[in-house]
């Protein structure tokens, strides 16, 4: 057991659990998740009953994906009682893998007696009724809670285990309805169907999923065309497999916010373990290690996709954006410009390019990689946001004349988005241009989204620019409230406080807006604060 030493400032033996455990500590604090599972992996194994250990050690094993730790940290747990809800998935993966049914089982009623993840219970059954050799079809009734939500992963897995016992019948309308119900991952669904139904020599079928003249499913266009994959190797996915699909496209959904994206970090590591040579589970598993601000274990991720295999482009996707986030731009730059090179590449990929284009103040390039983009739609149909980063792009490069243009355009197209309003609104405040009617845009943004910050921020300088000082004062002041780190909301208070006559105040707006000012507004907010506001120091 860990223990702590008795006497205030008594040393602590390097090689003992309680210095690993400390180091690990320190390293899980400074954001060094390597150095850190390094150190519980060496404190377990030194203090192997220790509950607090485990419960560190478990969290970091999953989202550095060391398997061997995470099951070691997850039984002890266990044990006393003290398993993490996502754990039982773990247990759960780990037995389908070993291929025992009544453990899995075992674990699954836990589960659904638990009530965390039990939605997914018929479908899990399903699947170990196949190891079983008696198949039994997942049911969902729709009095069941959560049933909607299970509803929403049945398909895929009616379809997959259709395809599996030769029932094409049953399996092409499953697939439609699978496929029409994601709304992200899409092409890894084609794909993976496709590959399925490829190796049940259903070419037609497998070559209908897949859009041609499409970068993402060139080669297994091609492959299929050829035969290859053709029969001769079994369709029928394993329990395990199964299983990861399910905790892949689970991960995908609910990665939508901080605390969502910890606990899909979880399941697409477990997605890997359950089924280590399925490629959506590491595509998966490198976007959110990414969005988690793992970059560097992300990459690994992508890069146990083949790079000549069906699969590549997706995960060459995921690459370009672990490279951004090790601060590789230039390299994630090459290679981004690489997968927009090849024939049919998506706007997916140029948007991906346009930003990082952005993010490196190359807004020609930037711009020009979002024009390409809505070449992938009709002229009639080109989304609204696409026009918007290309209007952004022309604007941050003093190409205005052109930006207002698309940024008109995405106006019309969609009138009631508020961040469009915005940013055509404020843009031409800042150059002092068609002011009434950028406050009109700037008053109908604020009016649809009244809680942003940075909207609110817009209308109080707006008015402030046009002269209604008295309305602008408290509008400002609301913005600073919602975003009190803002160095442009802060400088826009102090302005108009400036203006109002409440000197002190505005001086304490400006000194705040220093805090987290850089260059030229640094500058220009010192001599605000020690000279007051002149004309020459206005904010633009």
């Amino acid at each position: 057991m860990l223990t702590i030493p008795a006497a205030a400032g008594a040393s602590v033996d390097p090689g003992s659990a309680l210095h690993a455990y400390a180091r690990a500590r320190l390293a899980d604090g400074n954001g060094a998740l390597g150095s850190a599972v390094a150190n519980y992996r060496a404190a377990l194994a030194l203090d192997p009953g220790s509950a607090e250990i485990a419960r560190r050690s478990y969290a970091q094993a999953l989202e550095s994906g060391d398997q061997a730790l995470a099951m070691r940290s997850a039984v002890l747990l266990d044990a006393q009682g003290m398993l993490p809800r996502d754990g039982a998935l773990l247990r759960i993966s780990d037995a389908l893998v070993r291929k025992d049914w009544v453990g899995a089982r075992l674990l699954l009623d836990r589960i659904v007696e638990e009530g965390n993840f039990a939605f997914l219970a018929p479908i899990v059954r399903s699947w170990i009724s196949l190891g079983e050799g008696h198949y039994a079809a997942p049911v969902i009734e729709g009095k069941e809670q959560f049933a909607t939500l299970a509803q929403r992963y049945l398909d895929e897995h009616m379809a997959l285990q259709a395809i599996g016992r030769d029932d094409l019948a049953a399996a092409l309308p499953a697939i439609r309805r699978a496929i029409g119900l994601r709304v992200s991952d899409g092409a890894m669904l084609r794909l993976g169907f496709a590959r399925q139904l490829a190796a049940r020599g259903a070419k037609a079928e497998a070559l209908a999923l897949l859009p041609a003249d499409d970068a993402n499913f060139a080669l297994a266009r091609a492959d299929i065309a050829r035969g290859k994959g053709s029969k001769g190797r079994k369709a029928l996915l394993t329990p395990a497999q199964g299983f990861a699909r399910l905790l892949t496209r689970l991960a995908a959904d609910i990665a939508s916010d901080d605390a969502g994206l910890v606990l899909a970090v979880r399941l697409a590591r477990i997605a890997t373990f359950a089924d280590p040579h399925d490629p959506e589970a590491h595509i998966v598993a490198a976007r959110l290690l990414t969005a988690a601000g793992y970059p560097a274990f992300a990459a690994p991720e992508a890069a146990n996709v083949s790079a000549r295999g069906w699969y590549a482009g997706l995960a060459q996707a995921e690459l370009v954006g672990a490279m951004a986030g090790t601060g590789d731009r230039d390299g994630a730059i090459t290679l981004a410009r690489t997968l927009v090179a090849e024939p049919g590449a998506d706007p997916e990929r140029h948007v991906r390019l346009g930003r990082l284009l952005a993010d490196a103040r190359d807004f020609a390039g930037a711009a020009a990689a979002f024009k390409a983009a809505q070449a992938g739609y009709p002229q009639d149909s080109v989304p609204w946001t696409l026009l918007l980063f290309e209007g952004s792009a022309l604007e941050q490069g003093k190409r205005w004349d052109e930006a207002r243009v698309v940024l008109e355009r995405a106006a019309r197209i969609a009138p009631h988005e508020p961040v469009i309003l915005n940013y055509l609104g404020y843009a031409q405040i800042e150059r002092r241009q068609n002011v009434e009617q950028a406050l009109l845009l700037l008053k109908r943004a604020s009016a649809l989204k009244p809680q942003d910050a940075s909207i609110t921020d817009s209308l109080g300088w707006a008015q402030f620019v046009t002269g209604d000082v008295r309305a602008a004062v408290p509008v400002l002041e609301r913005a600073a409230a919602g975003a009190p780190d803002d160095p442009t909301i802060n400088e826009h208070l102090g302005d108009a406080l400036w203006t109002a006559g409440r000197r002190y105040e505005a001086r304490y707006a400006w000194n705040a807006a220093a805090v987290y000012a850089e260059g030229d507004v640094a500058a220009r907010l010192a001599a605000k604060s020690e000279e007051g506001l002149k004309p020459e120091y206005a904010a633009p």
